[in-house]
C-alpha cells in the first residue's frame, strides 16, 4: 500500500497533472473563457512597457552623449573669467583641457548685403575644443579642406543647408576642431535670418569674421534636444576684436578637463583635479563658480515635458490598475463558471492540490502568453511614441534594453498571481458537498495568502512603473482607498434601498429590481466598486488631461511676446518707447532690473555650503534680477501675505525661491547691489508661471521708484508684422540695432513657434497612451457587468417559467443597470475631483480649478456606460427562449 498522501501529487502522476492543465487550456481557450483576462493582462503590461521602452531609449541615449553633452570629464564653469590657478593647476597634473565663452550677442550683416540683425548665441572656443564627442559641419562644395577626422557620414553630400545657400554647402562631416582665426561657424538659421551666404562676412560687434562652415550638431548642444538660439562660434583669438564683452556682460566661461588616457586611467586625475577645485573654491570664497560633472551632465527637460512624462507613467498605471480589476473579476466568473467541473472532478477522485496544480499551470500559461502579447504590442506603441516626438529628438536613439521587457512580464504574471489565482485556489479548495450548492464559502488561508502578497507585490511594482515616488503614492493609495470607499457605500446604499422602496405601491420593474440588488448584496457591491472604479480612472485623466493640456497651450497664447530687449539705459528709456510706438507697438512688459547677490537673512550671512540642495547652492551663489513696481504684475499671483503698494522695507518673494532657500514671511534679506546694501523683509508669496514666455523675477519690491540703486530697463513685446523686415523697408530688429548698439534684443518667435509644435507631439503622444486607460475602463465596465451573468439567466428563467414577460424583464435589466451605473458615476466622480486636485497641486503643479459638470456628467455617464455594456453582455439572456433558458438554469 502506498504511503503517499491522498492530496498530494507523486512524482508518476506528475504528467496527469500537466495533460490536465493543458486539456482544461485547450478547451477553455475554445470556449472563450480566458478571453478578458489576456486581454485585460496585455492591456497593462502594453502601457506599463511601451512607457519603459520609451524612458530606457531615452535615457540610453542621455548616458551615451553624457561625455559630449558635459564636453568633458568635469568642467569648471563661472559668470567671470576664472583665475589662472585653475588652467595651471590642470595643465600641471597632465589634464587635456579646452576653454570657452558663452553669451548672447546680435549678429549683423553688412550694410551691401541688407543690414539685417539676428540675435545668436556666440560660443568662443579654444584650439582645443572640442574634448569629447565632435562637431559635425558641412563645407562649401567649391574648395577648402575640412580637417575632417574620420570618412564622410551617410548623411554625406546632403544639402547641409536650405534656402538660397542651400548649394553651397554639401557634405556633412564630423570634426574634431573648431573655427580657426579670422572664420566663423554659424547655424543654418543665421543664414537664412541674414540673408548670407557662405563666404561672405559677418559682423560680430567690432569684428568681420568670414563664414566658413555650417554647423549641424555640436558638443554641448542639449543632449541632441533643440537649441532655439542660433549658434555662431569663433576662435578664442578672435574675441578681443570683437569687443562684446564690457564688465557688465553676461558670460559663461568654462574650463573642461579630461584625462590623457581615459582607457587607462578612469578616475585617479580627474578626481585629484575635482577635490583640488572644491578644496580651493572653498578656501577662496569664490562666488560663482561650479564643477559640473558627468552625473550632473543631462539636459534640463523643459516642464512641458517633464509634465507629459508625469502623464504618461500615471496612464500607464492606471490602466494597470483598471486591468486588475478586470483580471479580478474575470477570474471570479471563471471560478463560479468551473464548479460544475471542478465537482466532477472532485467525484472522479481528483485531490484538491492536483486541481490546484492544474488550473494553476492553466493561468500561468495563460499570464505568461498574455504578458509576451503585451511586451510585443509595448515595442509597437513606443515605437509610436518616437515617431510623435521625433520633433524632439534629432539622434538617433539606442536599440531599447531587455529591463523593460522584463518589468512588463513580472507585471503580467504578478497581476495575475495576485488577482487571478485566489478565487482558483479558493475554488480548488471548496469541499465537494458545497461545490453541488454552488458556493465557493469564505475565503481560505492560501489563497488569502497569496492575495495579499500579491498585492503587496503590485502595488511596489506600480509605485516603481509611476517612476515617482510621490505619484505612485498618490495613485495607487488613492485607488486602494477608494475601492474600500466604493465597497462601503454600495453595501450601505443596498441596505437603504429595500428600505426606500415600499413592498406596496411600487412599479413591479422598480420593486424588482430593487429586489434583486439586495437579494444578492455581494454581487451588487462587486458591481458597483468595479464600475466605479473604471469611472473614476476615466474621470481623472480627462479633467487632467484637459486641464494639462490648457495650461500647456495658455502657456503661449496668441499675445505671447516674443521679443525681450535688456540692457535699456535711464536716458534710453523715452527714446526706446517712442520708438516701440512708432512701429505700432502698444502693449509691452516694462520693468527695471536690478543686479543683487543674497548676503545675509536675518541678518546671518549666507553662503553656498549651508545649503545641501545643489539648487539652493547655485542660487545663492549668483547674482539675482530684482526689480520693482507699486502694482503686482497681473501674470502673477500672490499666495501668502499681501502687495501694498509703496511699503516701504518690503518685498515680495516667488514662492519656490522661498521653498528651496527656505524662506518665508517676515524673513529679512540683504542684498548688494553694485556695492549699495539693500535690506527688506519678506511681505508676500508671488506663484510665477516660469513658461509663461513674460518678464518675471525672482524677488520685486512694491515700489514705483528706488532712487540710489543702479538699474536698466527690460521690455517684452509682439513684433507687429507691420514692423518686420520686408523688402525695401528696415525692421523694428534692425532699426533697435542701429539706435541703440548697446542693447540686447532676444528673438524667441522661433521658439514660441517650436514651443507650439513641441505641445502638439506631446499632446499626440499623450491623447495616444490615453486609448489604452480607455480600452481597460470599457473593459471593466463589460467584467462588472457580466459579473451576475450567470445569476441574472436563473433568475430570468425562473421569472420567466412563473409568467414574467421578455418587456419586463428588459425594464428591470434597464433599471437595476442605470441605478448601479448611476451610484457608480456619482461616487467616481466625487472622489475624481480630489484626486485631480491632489496630482494636479503635488504632481503636476499647476492650477486647478474644480469643473461645475463633473459631479452630474459622472452620474448620468455612468449610468449610460452601464447600460451600454449591460446590453452588449447581457443582451443574450433575454432573447433567449424560454425552454433554452430553463435548461441552462437547470444545467447550471
Amino acid at each position: 500500500m502506498s504511503t503517499t498522501p491522498r492530496d498530494s501529487v507523486p512524482r508518476s502522476t506528475a504528467p496527469t497533472v500537466w495533460k490536465l492543465a493543458l486539456r482544461q487550456l485547450r478547451r477553455d481557450f475554445r470556449a472563450g473563457e480566458l478571453r478578458l483576462l489576456l486581454i485585460a493582462i496585455a492591456l497593462a503590461v502594453g502601457a506599463l512597457s511601451a512607457v519603459g521602452f520609451f524612458a530606457d531609449r531615452l535615457q540610453a541615449g542621455l548616458q551615451r552623449d553624457a561625455a559630449a553633452l558635459l564636453g568633458g570629464d568635469l568642467v569648471v564653469a563661472s559668470d567671470k573669467p576664472l583665475p589662472t590657478e585653475f588652467l595651471a593647476t590642470a595643465r600641471n597634473m597632465g589634464l587635456k583641457v579646452a576653454t570657452t565663452a558663452s553669451f548672447p550677442s546680435m549678429a549683423r550683416a553688412d550694410d551691401a548685403q541688407g543690414g539685417a540683425a539676428r540675435l545668436v548665441a556666440v560660443k568662443a572656443v579654444s584650439d582645443t575644443y572640442p574634448l569629447r564627442g565632435a562637431l559635425q559641419v558641412s563645407k562649401p562644395a567649391v574648395t577648402g579642406d575640412i580637417r575632417a577626422v574620420a570618412a564622410p557620414t551617410a548623411a554625406s553630400g546632403a544639402k547641409g543647408a536650405t534656402g538660397a545657400q542651400g548649394d553651397e554647402f554639401t557634405q556633412r562631416l564630423p570634426v574634431r576642431e573648431g573655427p580657426r582665426p579670422g572664420e566663423v561657424w554659424v547655424d543654418p538659421a543665421v543664414l537664412d535670418a541674414l540673408a548670407l551666404r557662405p563666404g561672405q562676412a559677418l559682423l560680430l560687434g567690432d569684428a568681420r569674421l568670414r563664414i566658413s562652415r555650417l554647423i549641424h550638431i555640436e558638443p554641448e548642444g542639449g543632449a541632441s534636444f533643440v537649441n532655439f538660439a542660433p549658434r555662431v562660434m569663433l576662435n578664442e583669438a578672435d574675441l578681443a576684436a570683437t569687443a562684446l564683452i564690457q564688465p557688465a556682460s553676461r558670460v559663461t566661461w568654462r574650463l573642461a578637463l579630461v584625462a590623457p588616457d581615459a582607457r587607462h586611467q578612469s578616475a585617479g586625475t580627474a578626481q585629484a583635479y575635482l577635490a583640488w577645485a572644491r578644496q580651493h573654491i572653498e578656501s577662496q570664497h569664490l562666488r560663482g563658480v561650479r564643477i559640473e560633472t558627468l552625473e550632473q551632465g543631462r539636459p534640463e527637460m523643459r516642464q512641458t515635458l517633464d509634465r507629459a512624462g508625469q502623464f504618461l507613467h500615471l496612464v500607464a498605471v492606471l490602466a494597470a490598475l483598471l486591468a486588475a480589476v478586470a483580471v479580478g473579476i474575470a477570474a471570479r466568473n471563471f471560478a463560479q463558471r468551473h464548479l460544475d467541473a471542478c465537482a466532477m472532478l472532485r467525484v472522479l477522485g481528483q485531490s484538491q492540490r492536483r486541481i490546484a496544480w492544474a488550473y494553476a499551470l492553466e493561468f500561468g500559461a495563460v499570464g505568461v502568453l498574455a504578458s509576451l502579447c503585451g511586451v510585443g504590442l509595448g515595442l509597437l506603441v513606443h515605437e509610436v511614441f518616437v515617431q510623435l516626438l521625433g520633433g524632439l529628438l534629432d539622434a538617433a536613439l539606442p536599440p531599447p534594453g531587455w529591463a523593460p521587457a522584463g518589468f512588463g512580464l513580472a507585471v503580467g504574471l504578478t497581476l495575475l498571481i495576485a488577482f487571478g489565482l485566489p478565487p482558483i485556489l479558493q475554488l480548488a479548495q471548496v469541499p465537494p458537498l458545497r461545490v453541488i450548492r454552488r458556493d465557493l464559502g469564505s475565503p481560505r488561508a492560501a489563497s488569502a495568502g497569496v492575495l495579499l502578497a500579491g498585492l503587496a507585490g503590485f502595488a511596489a511594482l506600480l509605485v516603481a512603473a509611476a517612476d515617482d515616488l510621490k505619484l505612485g503614492a498618490i495613485t495607487v493609495g488613492g485607488f486602494g482607498a477608494a475601492w474600500a470607499l466604493f465597497a462601503g457605500v454600495a453595501c450601505l446604499a443596498v441596505h437603504v434601498l429595500r428600505r426606500l422602496v415600499p413592498q406596496a405601491g411600487a412599479p413591479r420593474w422598480l420593486l424588482l429590481a430593487t429586489r434583486q440588488l439586495a437579494s444578492r448584496p455581494a454581487f451588487a457591491v462587486l458591481q458597483v466598486s468595479a464600475l466605479a472604479l473604471g469611472l473614476l480612472a476615466l474621470l481623472l485623466l480627462v479633467l487632467l488631461r484637459t486641464d494639462l493640456i490648457d495650461s500647456w497651450r495658455n502657456a503661449t497664447p496668441a499675445g505671447t511676446p516674443d521679443r525681450f530687449v535688456i540692457n535699456i539705459q535711464p536716458d534710453q528709456a523715452d527714446d526706446f518707447r517712442a520708438t516701440l510706438a512708432r512701429a505700432g507697438v502698444t502693449h509691452y512688459d516694462w520693468y527695471p532690473m536690478i543686479r543683487g547677490r543674497l548676503l545675509t537673512v536675518n541678518g546671518r550671512g549666507v553662503k553656498p555650503d549651508d545649503y545641501a540642495d545643489d539648487r539652493a547652492r547655485r542660487l545663492v551663489d549668483r547674482e539675482f534680477n530684482l526689480s520693482h513696481s507699486a502694482a503686482a504684475p497681473g501674470h502673477n499671483r500672490v499666495v501668502a501675505g499681501r502687495w501694498l503698494a509703496e511699503e516701504a522695507n518690503s518685498l515680495s518673494v516667488e514662492e519656490g525661491l522661498a521653498q528651496t532657500l527656505g524662506l518665508k514671511l517676515g524673513d529679512a534679506l540683504g542684498f548688494d547691489v553694485a556695492g549699495v546694501p539693500l535690506q527688506a523683509r519678506i511681505t508676500s508669496l508671488r506663484k510665477v508661471d516660469w513658461a509663461s514666455m513674460r518678464v518675471n523675477f525672482f524677488v520685486m519690491l512694491p515700489r514705483a521708484e528706488l532712487p540710489g540703486l543702479p538699474a536698466t530697463q527690460i521690455a517684452a513685446f509682439r513684433m507687429p508684422p507691420s514692423a518686420q523686415r520686408g523688402a525695401g523697408q528696415i525692421g523694428l530688429d534692425s532699426e533697435l540695432a542701429r539706435r541703440f548698439p548697446n542693447l540686447t534684443t532676444v528673438d524667441v518667435s522661433a521658439q514660441l513657434q517650436q514651443i507650439r509644435q513641441v505641445l502638439d507631439q506631446v499632446v499626440a503622444a499623450v491623447e495616444f497612451l490615453f486609448v489604452f486607460t480607455l480600452a481597460a475602463g470599457l473593459l471593466v465596465l463589460f467584467a462588472a457587468v457580466s459579473a451576475t451573468r450567470e445569476g441574472r439567466s436563473r433568475e430570468f428563467a425562473l421569472m420567466r417559467a412563473m409568467g414574467a414577460s421578455g418587456r419586463l424583464l428588459a425594464q428591470v435589466q434597464r433599471t437595476e443597470l442605470l441605478g448601479v451605473g448611476a451610484l457608480a458615476g456619482a461616487l467616481a466622480a466625487g472622489l475624481s475631483l480630489v484626486l485631480a486636485w491632489a496630482l494636479a497641486r503635488y504632481i503636476f503643479s499647476f492650477d486647478w480649478r474644480p469643473t461645475l459638470w463633473v459631479p452630474l456628467g459622472g452620474t448620468i455617464g455612468g449610468a449610460l456606460l452601464a447600460l451600454l455594456a449591460g446590453w452588449y453582455g447581457l443582451r443574450e439572456i433575454l432573447h433567449q427562449p424560454v425552454s433554452a433558458t430553463l435548461r441552462r438554469a437547470t444545467a447550471q
